[in-house]
């Protein structure tokens, strides 16, 4: 991975920890006397190396953790055949303990992106809050029917052809047509990275090992807007009031969840804060990578000013 800051922080620079079995990467990125952050990458299958553009104040303030959740990036690969075994939130958890444990990481904060939210609020419902000092989730997923129907609303601005496509590949149940990708496409310029990919210096992932072991399509389906797989049923939002650290959600201007359904959810954890980044789609952290960067240096450093 690498990134701004490097090398100056207490803890190792990079590695690996063992997780049933399994390699996870990780990556410390600056130093300074602030609680470590840990972030907590979305996907299923992303990595945590499009981070590394938003994190040059910050990793001058504290350590940053960034890591690639097993199956993707330069953690160990998943078997086709045991893809059940590996894709339990169990697992994922389970990553979080390893990683704290393996740093000493008694005290930390958490930030999660997209799917990477439903880790880290899965992580504090288990109890492990113990030492979690804040909790950032950012374009917050924690139920796909709110989720899909967040999209829907979003297809409906995408052109007339896109629209015609993607209704019918799900009546087909056909997603490799080249009709229904170009209106993945288009949907993902628009609210996914709408910086266009030239522009995007994400050297971190662009070095790192491809593929995924086919972690997205399996737990969550063929698209942003279309989901067909292990999470179809996934909903907490009914748990949110159980968050008991000071939380922050982010989303960008033109995000996939909609604002009405993130202030829902900060109305649900008392105290939490909600801040909306401009011309930033659901990679706020790419499209706006100073502005995200200043929010988190700013909100960890009044939750450990008390």
């Amino acid at each position: 991975m690498g990134g701004p800051g490097s090398s100056s922080s207490a803890l190792p620079d990079d590695g690996f920890v063992e997780v049933r079995g399994s390699r996870l990467a990780y990556d410390v990125i600056g130093g300074g006397p602030g609680v470590p952050v840990l972030f907590i990458h979305g996907g299923p299958g992303g990595t945590g190396c499009g981070f590394t553009l938003a994190l040059d104040a910050l990793s001058r303030t504290r350590p940053v953790i960034v890591y690639d959740q097993i199956g993707s990036g330069y953690s160990s690969r998943i078997p086709e055949d045991r893809r059940d075994d590996f894709t339990d939130f169990g697992r994922f958890l389970a990553e979080i303990d390893a990683i704290r444990a393996e740093l000493n990481l008694e005290e930390v904060h958490l930030v999660g992106s997209s799917w990477g939210t439903a880790v880290a609020l899965e992580y504090l419902l288990e109890g492990a809050s113990d030492g979690v000092r804040s909790v950032s989730f950012v374009g917050p997923y924690f139920s796909t029917e709110r989720w899909l129907s967040d999209t829907d609303a979003l297809i409906e601005t995408l052109s007339e052809s896109s629209q015609t496509a993607i209704a019918d590949a799900v009546a087909r149940g056909e997603f490799d047509t080249p009709a229904f990708q170009a209106a993945d496409q288009e949907f993902a310029s628009m609210y996914g990275v709408r910086t266009p990919r030239d522009e995007i210096d994400l050297v971190a992932c662009e070095i790192q090992p491809a593929g995924n072991s086919g972690m997205y399509e399996f737990m969550w389906g063929p698209s942003e807007f279309v989901s067909t797989g292990t999470l179809r049923d996934y909903d907490r939002i009914s748990r949110l009031p159980e968050v008991q650290v000071p939380t922050l959600f982010v989303r960008g201007e033109y995000d996939e969840p909609s604002d009405a359904t993130v202030a829902e959810y900060q109305s649900m954890i008392p105290g939490a804060r909600y801040e909306t980044i401009p011309e930033a789609g659901h990679g706020v952290f790419v499209d706006q990578p100073e502005i995200f960067d200043a929010l988190l240096v700013e909100f960890l450093a009044s939750v450990e000013g008390g």
